[in-house]
């Protein structure tokens, strides 16, 4: 082995329901993880400085930037990534069909970010005030809406979970 390999770390972590084992390089990012291993490519890389969100997936439940996480330090994990919300063939979630209709995108690059961001806020907080949304969502940037209809689409979710929890 050469003085200059580097040593290769194991880690396990549960990806949308799916179990998956590798050797990393102790250096590798979450966000480079999930699209090169787990080959998701939903979860977009942005600044790689935490600042976009575009890469926010969730762990263990909380929104993460995915490119400040080292993906040996989510060893043990359960990461939800966009993929994760409707299976193939299914309906959309209801927060993915509310930013459907509210048109709460436009290029469509930050989008998986806002989802998971306000899918971890709803979860949480399944009514959250005016400044609980906009504090939960103010993580991620988009260059194309103005916001206002990501906030009506989150909004619109927030209804559509509360209806679905009603049935």
């Amino acid at each position: 082995m050469s003085e200059h390999a580097v040593q290769q770390v194991p880690i396990r972590v549960t990806v949308n329901g799916r179990e998956l084992a590798a050797e990393v390089e102790p250096r590798l990012l979450l966000s480079d993880f999930i699209r090169h291993h787990a080959g998701l490519t939903g979860t977009h890389v942005g600044c790689e400085h935490g600042v976009c969100g575009a890469c926010t997936v969730l762990v263990d439940g909380a929104p993460q930037r995915s490119c400040l996480v080292f993906a040996a330090q989510a060893d043990g994990a359960e990461i939800r990534t966009v993929e994760g919300l409707a299976e193939p063939g299914a309906p959309l979630h209801p927060v993915q069909q509310a930013f459907h209709e509210e048109h709460g995108m436009q290029c469509g690059f930050c989008t998986s970010g806002f989802l998971m961001t306000t899918v971890a806020l709803l979860e949480e907080t399944p009514h959250p005030s005016d400044e609980q949304l906009v504090d939960a969502l103010s993580g991620n940037l988009c260059r194309c809406t103005g916001y206002r209809n990501i906030v009506a689409a989150a909004r619109s979710a927030e209804r559509k979970l509360a209806e679905a929890g009603d049935e």
